[in-house]
């Protein structure tokens, strides 16, 4: 007696219906799952690929492929301009891209106009209607807080970088501890000056930043109480434009000769350089700032600057993204993720 024929591959292959029946859910359910089509609890998603695997319908790259979720898209929200420490952050988000991949996110930057609240909450609501999360540099503001509280309500997180928004509903921070940061800048300048009676002088961006408020707050209240015959005269905003800098700086020297220090609380410090060269002052008057770009790196090389207090760009980044991918996991927002740390960086310890 002749042995029956093998049934051809097609006839071995199982179909729909066999899933089905191995999940123990119907066919219209499987055609959702194995065609990605959304609608189906995720324990019910598991149980078919499961079925799918074991009764060999997909191949295992194929199997592989639907059981990864799409990845997490991620927007960086980070103003436009000069200053370079920003400019760096947004840029890395683009090709540090292999950095992310164990996260499965994809991560884009948009620069947006710089310090115009407005603004800053229209890209949260626009960029909010096509991703999954948004990490952005806040601005205090009314408008920026409501549009944060709108997207949390839709369960879409909000992460702050650099500069925190207050009573808001974001997820999470990731920057430095600003009011430490504000007195370890007081400290070195008055430490630098050392007994002799100066003016010394603040440059913000703008106080609508968070982390510029408390910088400045940090240091006003460590040179009240540490230095006393250091003289603060105010605080000038430049908008982190070097060429407002610049204009700062020169109208800072001409109006007060025995300027002993300058603390600039935000970016563009080769603006401030410039007019200290100019004046023939970048010797003598302390000079501290915040981020180390190679700018500011040329200029505590040349001693135009003094000290540098920076973060790690990559560490806050990726701190950012451990806390979508830490959400998205149902896990605590923080967990897993660092502390960010402020480093000091002068002349003789550039890294």
């Amino acid at each position: 007696m002749r042995d029956n024929p093998s049934p051809p591959a097609d006839a071995r292959r199982a179909r729909v219906v066999d899933i089905a029946r191995a999940a123990q859910v119907s066919t219209a359910t499987v055609d959702r799952v194995l065609n990605r089509r959304p609608g189906v609890r995720d324990a019910t998603v598991q149980r078919v690929l499961k079925a799918a695997g074991e009764l060999d319908y997909l191949p295992g790259p194929e199997l592989y492929a639907a059981l990864t979720p799409p990845p997490l898209r991620l927007v960086f929200l980070l103003p436009a301009g000069t200053n370079r420490f920003i400019r760096m952050l947004g840029d890395m988000v683009g090709y540090s891209q292999e950095h992310w991949a164990p996260f499965n996110v994809q991560c884009r930057t948009v620069f947006i106009e710089s310090f115009n609240p407005h603004e800053l909450a229209d890209a949260l609501r626009r960029h909010g209607q096509r991703c999954d999360g948004i990490a952005m540099m806040a601005l205090e503001h009314p408008a920026v807080r409501e549009a944060v509280a709108a997207l949390a309500a839709r369960g879409l997180p909000v992460v702050t970088l650099i500069s925190d928004l207050s009573n808001s509903e974001r997820a999470a921070f990731v920057g430095l501890d600003n009011r430490a940061a504000g007195r370890t800048a007081g400290y070195l300048i008055g430490r630098f000056i050392g007994a002799r009676a100066a003016k010394v002088a603040l440059i913000a961006g703008s106080l609508s930043y968070k982390a510029h408020e408390e910088r400045e707050a940090g240091f006003l209240h460590v040179i009240d109480e540490m230095f006393p015959r250091l003289e603060v005269v105010g605080l000038r905003e430049g908008q982190d434009d070097a060429g407002k800098n610049y204009r700062q700086t020169r109208a800072l020297l001409e109006q007060y000769p025995d300027m002993g220090g300058i603390y600039n609380i935000g970016g563009a410090s080769d603006g401030v350089a410039r007019a200290l060269k100019e004046a023939g002052r970048e010797q003598k008057v302390v000079f501290i700032g915040h981020g180390l770009t190679p700018d500011t790196r040329t200029l505590l090389i040349d001693g135009s600057m003094d000290a540098v207090i920076t973060q790690s760009p990559h560490t806050t980044l990726m701190s950012c993204v451990r806390i979508f991918a830490n959400l998205r996991d149902g896990r605590e927002a923080l967990s897993g993720v660092e502390t960010t740390r402020s480093q000091v960086i002068f002349r003789e310890n550039l890294p």
